[in-house]
């Protein structure tokens, strides 16, 4: 059964967080280490305080897509969270370092659905299908949990760590891709710092989009066109300082590249 006082606690102190940029103590103290669906209600909660805001989700984050990464956090499944409208930050542009907290950098394949995944029993044919383009995207992760002491309960009620997120621009289509063996580079001043391929993202972006897409049926939220996903990174997470650029190159998808300020 859902505590609704923990609820509202956890939520709280998130929102405070954010709102001073001041992390805060893991929320696992108040909502325990395993509990999922109400860490999700926490996420839920803030969500739909910021929708009245006028906040508007464009899409959805998944994590967790790393198996090293659901080991460390003691989980056997992904995580999903949500992107807002205000958060992008354009290709090539910069951001302040003063609006994020705790950053991070993790180079991904991002979705553009054609059309809505809602059936009740969804194959990966059903996603390829729905796809219209996709482009190669760097996500800006960032913790409200001081020192990203985080298990599984902390990030999702966290929004599954979601901060902004950059896109490339040239898109493309499923056919002119191999989303499973193209080869990725994370570069920062122009030193590689993270490498990886399309399979490490749960053995295709593929399966994490429909893990996500099943996961909202379920949830009765189904996933709509024009929704944009990000399908979990590719390699190593990387921390990110006050002057680095990031340039990221998927191999047959482009680049994407994003540079951080004072």
């Amino acid at each position: 059964m859902i505590d609704i006082d923990k609820i509202e606690l956890a939520a709280k102190r998130l929102r405070n967080a954010e709102m001073t940029k001041i992390p805060c103590a893991p929320v696992r103290d108040i909502l325990g280490e395993k509990d999922l669906e109400s860490a999700y209600e926490v996420q839920k909660k803030n969500t739909q305080i910021r929708l009245k805001s006028g906040g508007r989700v464009i899409g959805h984050k998944i994590g967790l897509t790393a198996p090293i990464v659901q080991k460390q956090l003691g989980v056997d499944q992904p995580d999903f969270g949500l992107l807002w409208h205000d958060k992008e930050v354009f290709s090539g542009d910069k951001i302040s370092i003063s609006k994020l907290m705790q950053p991070k950098a993790e180079a991904e394949i991002a979705f553009v659905l054609g059309s809505g995944l809602d059936k009740k029993y969804l194959t990966s044919g059903d996603v390829l299908n729905a796809v219209e383009y996709v482009v190669p995207s760097i996500e800006i992760v960032g913790s409200r949990i001081r020192n990203w002491d985080i298990k599984i309960t902390d990030t999702i009620a966290d929004n599954a760590s979601a901060s902004h997120w950059v896109l490339g621009y040239m898109p493309m289509k499923l056919h002119e891709i191999d989303l499973i063996n193209c080869k990725m580079q994370m570069k920062i001043d122009g030193k590689i710092v993270s490498e990886g391929q399309g399979s490490d993202c749960l053995g295709s972006p593929i399966n994490a989009l429909l893990w996500l897409a099943q996961k909202m049926v379920n949830l009765d939220s189904p996933l709509k066109r024009g929704d944009l996903i990000l399908s979990g990174a590719l390699g190593p997470m990387i921390d990110v300082t006050e002057g680095d650029q990031i340039d990221v190159k998927i191999e047959g998808l482009g680049s994407v590249s994003v540079s951080f300020t004072a």
